[in-house]
């Protein structure tokens, strides 16, 4: 860790950001529970809180917003009235939405989720996950040239939940885009596109997802294991820079050059949703403020593991990581 972190920080300030992908609501329906239904053997709650909160790419917005950077969020949601519950989010927390596109032919996504005591009882979603059509990829792909043209962001980050937003079109134009005018681009993948990120400056995979893409057997998790998954992620898409988060292991890191893992703080776990949005947010400020790829990896470590010990998304913020360091 920098030995100063108030003063890394403070180089995120003013650093904006474009980030592309899937957005949606991440709603709460919070109560208790005291007796069982006498319809089926299953809870009744009874509701004394709803919230609503950014999730998906707005989660990384957010992320972003609160440790002082400026995000330029991108991405495609309905005309329904979770539309203008999100908007509204994006509003209270001054993220700007020129670049979010609106489609009747779309629905916004929305994850429900019961909780008594912090547990979560039942998660219900409401979504749409087909392909942008010809008509939205258009329109999304022209907000994000004249976001990029308008704004000069130091940076692009893919977030994909494979929710249809980030169409091997839309990847393919955006990565073309960045490349010409030299911006910084940074992936947190997701099944479906997974080989699609060719060229990109930092590809960040969870253990899991690099299991699955490359038909992994389990095996002892060493540093001459994952050098070998860099090696072979870096034949396939030319990235850079790979991070790994490893759970409760830590996080990998890798340039090619550099190489690492970084043990995991000990934590009581609450909730791991919305960590690898964090990490990757975390993860790119700090690369693109000039830290070191270790010291990148130190601190997106830490901010990743400090938001898994809050129920629900919770982005990190400035004040969560200076009494934790």
């Amino acid at each position: 860790m920098p030995v100063s972190l108030s003063a890394t920080l403070d180089k995120f300030k003013g650093k904006k950001i474009l980030v592309i992908g899937d957005v949606m609501l991440d709603a709460y329906l919070w109560g208790s529970v005291d007796r069982i239904s006498p319809e089926a053997p299953v809870p009744i709650v009874a509701i004394e809180k709803k919230e609503e909160r950014l999730g998906g790419a707005a989660n990384v917005a957010l992320n972003l917003k609160e440790l002082g950077a400026v995000p330029l969020l991108c991405s495609v949601i309905g005309t329904d009235d979770a539309a203008k519950m999100f908007t509204g989010a994006l509003k209270r927390n001054q993220i700007t939405d020129a670049g979010i596109i609106l489609s009747a032919k779309r629905i916004t996504t929305v994850k429900t989720r019961v909780l008594s005591k912090s547990h979560q009882l039942i998660r219900y979603d409401s979504e749409t996950t087909t392909d942008l059509n010809a008509d939205e990829e258009k329109k999304l792909v022209s907000a994000i040239a004249k976001l990029m043209d308008r704004e000069k962001p130091a940076a692009v980050i893919f977030e994909d939940y494979n929710k249809g937003v980030l169409t091997g079109r839309v990847i393919d134009e955006v990565i073309r885009m960045a490349g010409e005018r030299k911006i910084f681009t940074a992936v947190d993948p997701k099944k479906k596109n997974f080989f699609a990120y060719k060229n990109v400056s930092l590809f960040k995979p969870n253990l899991r997802e690099i299991r699955e893409a490359l038909h992994m057997e389990p095996v002892e998790l060493n540093l001459a294991t994952l050098k070998n998954v860099h090696h072979e992620l870096h034949q396939r898409l030319k990235n850079h820079i790979t991070l790994i988060t490893l759970s409760e292991h830590g996080i990998y890191y890798s340039d090619g050059k550099n190489s690492g893992i970084i043990a995991a703080h000990k934590r009581d776990i609450a909730d791991v949703s919305g960590a690898g949005d964090t990490v990757i947010a975390v993860a790119t400020l700090a690369i693109i403020s000039g830290l070191s790829l270790k010291a990148a990896a130190d601190i997106a470590n830490l901010a990743g593991g400090l938001v898994c010990e809050y129920a629900g998304v919770v982005p990190v913020t400035r004040q969560m990581l200076l009494q934790s360091a």
